[in-house]
């Protein structure tokens, strides 16, 4: 057996979340999958897998090595498809992602597809809410910024790119914090500042405060919206500070009407993934995801 089978083998599992569930997209026996996983953790020294009544739990290493081989290996599957299949450019996929990342990455990334005859379907809306229509059959793919839980049977997800967050506010609410103050308590120093929000609940500022400052923040909101564009349209008009994905904030961090409010030395990531139904991927869904493997190698961090 070829460390490819092994690696194919190693994909299905950290996809689909167990061996038996790989074993029957492989179409081999549990077994067989549990040898391969056994050989190829042997040849790295380390474990991949940890193994729970949720199933295959992935280890760091495990994430890892489904970063580094998930494109290639899908776009050999992709190559293969499209030989077998000449219908990939002319198929139909049916794609979840969030509004922001669709507008300034995907269909940017996608449009030659769709050029060269491919049909995209793209339903804009949040990341759960998404993933349960993909687990319902009214998606073939959903780009998500989180993992699906165990709980989901039958999704498997891979990673695809980092989303890097900033802190940001108008060059006028920068100046007005104390930058003393703010290197020795960064939480008591910004806890005066509004904040402008993507929801309620204050997801993404939200892990920004208790990864950088150990705690939730204090600060009173002044704006929910539920686009990170009008986020972005918020801060700069003055209504407050937030916490967005440098791909948004960048343009107006170059033009100068915004600043990083808060420097960091390793900045803040979060992970999004491609999620796909366990089983057989149709060959136009494969065009697609290696398409954005692709794009995403130019990207870096988002």
């Amino acid at each position: 057996m070829s460390d490819l089978d092994l690696l194919a083998s190693f994909l299905e599992i950290y996809r689909r979340g167990s061996l038996t569930a790989a074993a029957a997209a492989l179409g081999v026996s549990q077994p067989a999958v549990s040898g391969q996983l056994a050989r190829l953790e042997e040849q790295m020294g380390t474990v991949l897998f940890e193994r729970s009544r949720r199933g295959a739990v992935p280890t760091a290493r495990a994430h890892d090595l489904a970063r580094r081989v998930t494109a290639p290996l899908d776009q050999l599957r992709g190559a293969l498809a499209q030989d077998a299949d000449g219908q990939a450019h002319r198929g139909t996929v049916r794609l979840g992602a969030a509004g922001e990342l669709t507008a300034s990455r995907l269909i940017p990334a996608l449009a030659p597809l769709a050029g060269g005859g491919l049909h995209l379907d793209i339903t804009l809306g949040l990341a759960e809410d998404l993933l349960t229509a993909l687990a319902d059959g009214e998606l073939d793919l959903v780009v998500s910024s989180v993992r699906p839980s165990a709980g989901r049977r039958g999704l498997a997800a891979v990673p695809f790119v980092d989303e890097e967050f900033v802190l940001v506010a108008t060059p006028t609410t920068a100046r007005s914090v104390d930058q003393d103050w703010l290197a020795e308590d960064p939480l008591a120093a910004l806890a005066h500042l509004p904040i402008v929000a993507y929801s309620r609940e204050l997801p993404i500022v939200r892990r920004y405060w208790r990864s950088e400052f150990g705690h939730r923040p204090p600060n009173p909101v002044s704006v929910i919206v539920p686009d990170l564009r009008a986020v972005l349209a918020a801060v700069v008009a003055g209504a407050g500070i937030s916490v967005l994905p440098r791909y948004l904030a960048d343009p107006a961090l170059a033009a100068g009407s915004l600043e990083l409010l808060h420097h960091t030395q390793i900045q803040p990531l979060n992970t999004l993934y491609l999620v796909t139904r366990s089983g057989p991927t149709p060959a136009p869904v494969v065009l697609v995801q290696r398409q954005l493997h692709r794009q995403a190698e130019t990207w870096g961090p988002l």
